[in-house]
C-alpha cells in the first residue's frame, strides 16, 4: 500500500464509530477494553473523537486494531454474517441464559456484602441498590426480547425469504420495541458504569471476606458479559432489524 492510499485508509478508519469496528471484527473489542473505551452502549462515537477525549494516540490504537484483525476470522465469530434468526437464538442461548442463571445470585450476594460491610464501605450499599434495579429492569427487558422482538423479527424475516408481504403490525412492533430496548440499554450501561466507578474497578479492600471477593468477581463477569451482549444487539442485530423493517415497509408500498 502506497503512502497516499495508506493515509486515506487511516483517515477513513479514524472516522468510523467504535461500534462499526467491533461489528466488523469482534477481536477489536479487546483493544477498546484495554483503553477503557465503551464499545457497546457508547459504540456510536467515532474513534477520532474518543481519542481526543481520552488523550489516546490515534496512530497507536489504529495499529493495534489492525494487528487484532490480522489473522483470518472464522465464521463462528463473524457475528455480522449470521442471519437475524440465528443471531437472536445465539443471544438467548448464551447471554440471556447467563443472566437468568446469575442475576438473582449476584443480587443476593451484593445485598449480603452491603449488610456486613456497609458501615465501613458505604459504596457497597449503593452498589447493591443499583444492582437491585438492574436485576428488576433486566427481567422485563429479556422478556421483551424473547417474547416480542425476536419472534417478530423471525416472522418478518421468514416472510421475506418466502416472498410474502410482512404484516404491517409486525413492522410497527419491531420499530416500537427497538426504540424501547435501545433506551433501556443506555440506562443499564449507565448503571454498570456507576458500579464500576463506585467499586474503583472492582478493587478489593484489605478487609474483604470471601463473599466480598466473589461478589466483585461476579460483578466484573456481569459487566464483561453485558458488553458482549449489548454489542451484539446495538451494533449488529438492532441495525439489521431496522433495515428489515425498512425493507418490509418498502415492500408494502
Amino acid at each position: 500500500m502506497n503512502d497516499e492510499k495508506a493515509a486515506r485508509t487511516h483517515a477513513h478508519s479514524a472516522e468510523k464509530t467504535i461500534g462499526e469496528f467491533v461489528a466488523e471484527d469482534y477481536r477489536t473489542a479487546a483493544v477498546f477494553e484495554k483503553y477503557g473505551i465503551d464499545f457497546c452502549c457508547g459504540g456510536k462515537v467515532v474513534l477520532s473523537a474518543v481519542c481526543r477525549e481520552k488523550g489516546i494516540d490515534l496512530d497507536e490504537i489504529l495499529c493495534e486494531i489492525e494487528a487484532a484483525g490480522s489473522t483470518p476470522l472464522g465464521r463462528s465469530h463473524d457475528y455480522a454474517a449470521w442471519d437475524l434468526s440465528f443471531l437472536a437464538d445465539y443471544i438467548i442461548n448464551v447471554h440471556h441464559a447467563y443472566l437468568w442463571e446469575n442475576l438473582s445470585q449476584i443480587t443476593a450476594s451484593a445485598r449480603k456484602v452491603a449488610q456486613v460491610h456497609g458501615a465501613n464501605h458505604p459504596e457497597v450499599m449503593e452498589i447493591a441498590t443499583i444492582f437491585d434495579r438492574i436485576a428488576a429492569d433486566m427481567d422485563a427487558h429479556l422478556r421483551e426480547e424473547e417474547e416480542v422482538l425476536f419472534p417478530t423479527i423471525k416472522k418478518v424475516e421468514t416472510a421475506g425469504k418466502t416472498g410474502a408481504l410482512p404484516d404491517s403490525k409486525d413492522l410497527d412492533t419491531i420499530r416500537v420495541s427497538l426504540e424501547k430496548l435501545i433506551r433501556e440499554h443506555e440506562e443499564v450501561g449507565e448503571a454498570v458504569h456507576a458500579i464500576h466507578r463506585l467499586s474503583k474497578g472492582y478493587a478489593l479492600p484489605s478487609d474483604a471476606c470471601n463473599t466480598f471477593m466473589v461478589t466483585y468477581r461476579k460483578l466484573r463477569e456481569f459487566e464483561n458479559d453485558l458488553h458482549r451482549h449489548v454489542h451484539l444487539e446495538n451494533n449488529i442485530l438492532f441495525p439489521k432489524a431496522a433495515r428489515l423493517q425498512d425493507s418490509g415497509l418498502a415492500a408494502r408500498k
